[in-house]
């Protein structure tokens, strides 16, 4: 679990303490400014719908390969867990962690050319971007 909380105008600094100690208990949690809990949302609250959707991508591309489902699959899966793990454990940039699994000519940094001529990072913001705006009209 991961995501924000804010404190209302008459929560003390001891209401915070309390908040933070359940949260740490089921993961990790930042205490924010209220207008940024819809740009949480859209983060963290949406992210893992956008996981799910790169991870049976990934899998889809292994299927086209040739790679049975089941196996595709639970590699995709196994690959974004290793990796997510690797940027909480190491604190590295994600960026530094993508250049250090990149060799030069080889497959990775080609297949990081055909993601980013096809967009990979901007549909990442702008679908971040959308569920923060869809989180302000419902919330307005």
């Amino acid at each position: 679990m991961a995501g924000a909380y804010s404190m209302g105008q008459h929560a003390r600094e001891d209401d915070a303490a309390i908040v933070q100690t359940f949260i740490d208990a089921i993961g990790i949690g930042h205490q924010m400014k209220e207008e940024l809990l819809d740009a949480v949302t859209g983060l963290s609250g949406s992210g893992p719908a956008y996981v799910f959707l790169f991870i049976e991508a990934l899998a889809d591309g292994g299927v086209k390969q040739g790679i049975p489902r089941h196996i595709a699959l639970e590699l995709a899966s196994q690959t974004v867990f290793g990796a997510a793990k690797m940027v909480l454990e190491t604190g590295l940039h994600p960026g530094q962690l993508k250049d250090n699994v990149s060799s030069p000519g080889g497959t990775t940094i080609e297949a990081i050319h055909q993601l980013e001529k096809l967009g990979f990072r901007n549909c990442a913001i702008s679908a971040v971007e959308a569920a923060t705006l869809k989180g302000k009209l419902m919330g307005a």
